[in-house]
């Protein structure tokens, strides 16, 4: 595939590509096939910070500009535009889940980069508990192959509304029911 002369590459292609999205749509990255171009010195952290070389990106509009552009490949996580694929590193989850309102009948959650997901059957949760410690690992899937970490005060939130089945926790959102874990042994 031969790339234009005047295509944009490493991040000047990202920030091109993801303002194809206008407002709070997506760029259609699912459609996009380019080739790997290689590693791209950015990481999410497990605290949802995103770094370059190693220092946090302070622009949270940069931040959400580059979240759109973001696919989970069989390889890994990447940046994608029209005309290159650059892996990054992620060290949980891309992307956190920091609020929760319930309303109608369904549980709507904002992430840190500003998606808003109402969970249901589409984007359920889910909740890993440690075999060892026990701590729950509350996730939010957001979009495609990307999950949200339910960040641990909407986590407390999530148990304050639910019910208890069968000795579990569970809250329901849009017609689906996600289990917490087991009723009466807390949260972490």
């Amino acid at each position: 595939m031969s790339v234009p002369a005047d295509s944009k590459t490493g991040l000047a292609a990202v920030a091109e590509a993801a303002t194809q999205a206008p407002g709070r749509g997506l760029p259609p990255v699912h459609l996009w096939n380019p080739p790997h171009c290689g590693d791209i010195d950015i990481c999410i952290r497990r605290d949802g910070v995103w770094l370059h070389e190693n220092s946090p990106i302070g622009r949270p509009e940069l931040v959400r500009l580059f979240s759109t552009v973001l696919r989970k490949d069989p390889d890994g996580y990447c940046l994608v535009t029209p005309v290159e694929k650059l892996s990054i590193r992620v060290e949980d989850l891309p992307f956190r889940a920091v609020a929760v309102t319930a309303e109608q009948g369904a549980l709507r959650f904002v992430t840190d980069v500003g998606d808003e997901v109402e969970a249901g059957p589409d984007h359920p949760i889910r909740v890993h508990t440690d075999p060892v410690t026990g701590e729950p690992s509350p996730a939010l899937h957001v979009r495609a192959d990307l999950w949200a970490r339910i960040a641990r005060p909407v986590f407390y939130e999530l148990v304050e509304m639910a019910g208890v089945e069968d000795d579990r926790l569970v809250v329901r959102s849009a017609g689906a029911t996600f289990a917490l874990g087991p009723a009466g042994a807390g949260v972490a």
